[in-house]
């Protein structure tokens, strides 16, 4: 068994067609004017983005920029040339006001470091109250723009970029998700980008996990579809079996988000 060949012998046209019709038929039951979701200038909400305008048309699109202080120039510059290249309309809000008021109001110092994660997962939460707002305002679904691979991971805040109306790409792991990219003419420097959720300056998943996916996913493929034990796992891909139990702890740890595998 070769997880990782597994994982690119994904038949493109027939996955995006069946991604194309979920999104298609999401929309006509809902009876909504469009679809809002975030875009980051990173490969999930690129790839999100791009099926959304392939199912319903760029005229039924709204791409929110929520940039904060820390937010590198180079993934806004990303987003905004996605929406171009795409056509559809984006609004920006820069969420670090509402992150200073929202410190202000309870009293709690960003810089205190016990309230590191709370305060990043304060941003997701925010980035999604957005969403719903001009979803609210413009009779819109939230798209959300997780993958397969952050969600068996935990690697998502709850009721933040874990919440949505739909998850168009939910079924597709990370590795899957940059080769579709890639397919659809994404640019490559989307396409490639590493995985940096930017909750935090210089927030990163390499931070939380030893290993990138092009590794990680054979392990979750081999854990949540073959459902091999860790040891048979660590055999096949060659992962240290300390790192496929972290890995396994995570997904534990994280059932109470609501997420599970089919």
């Amino acid at each position: 068994m070769n997880l990782r060949e597994e994982l690119l012998s994904l038949n493109f046209e027939k996955t995006i067609e069946d991604t194309v019709n979920f999104i298609r038929d999401i929309f006509k039951e809902s009876g909504v004017s469009g679809v809002v979701l975030g875009l980051s200038g990173g490969v999930d909400s690129s790839l999100a983005a791009t099926l959304c305008v392939q199912a319903l048309g760029a005229e039924k699109i709204l791409g929110v920029l929520m940039p904060t202080y820390f937010t590198p120039e180079e993934d806004v510059k990303d987003a905004y040339s996605l929406a171009e290249m795409l056509g559809i309309e984006t609004l920006r809000v820069n969420i670090s006001g509402i992150v200073d008021s929202f410190s202000k109001a309870i009293g709690a110092r960003k810089s205190d470091p016990k309230m590191k994660m709370p305060f990043a997962n304060l941003r997701a939460r925010i980035r999604m109250i957005t969403l719903y707002f001009f979803a609210n305002a413009r009779s819109m679904l939230v798209a959300g723009t997780s993958d397969l691979s952050e969600l068996l991971i935990g690697f998502f805040t709850k009721y933040g970029d874990g919440a949505a109306d739909f998850l168009p790409i939910a079924h597709l792991y990370k590795t899957q998700v940059r080769e579709i990219s890639r397919h659809l003419g994404i640019p490559s420097r989307i396409a490639s980008k590493p995985s940096s959720p930017q909750l935090y300056p210089g927030h990163r998943l390499l931070d939380e996990i030893p290993i990138d996916y092009e590794e990680l996913d054979p392990v979750l493929l081999g854990l949540f579809k073959y459902r091999l034990t860790p040891e048979e796992v660590s055999r096949e891909t060659s992962v240290p079996l300390n790192i496929i139990l972290d890995v396994k702890s995570r997904f534990e740890n994280s059932r109470h988000k609501g997420f599970r595998p089919g």
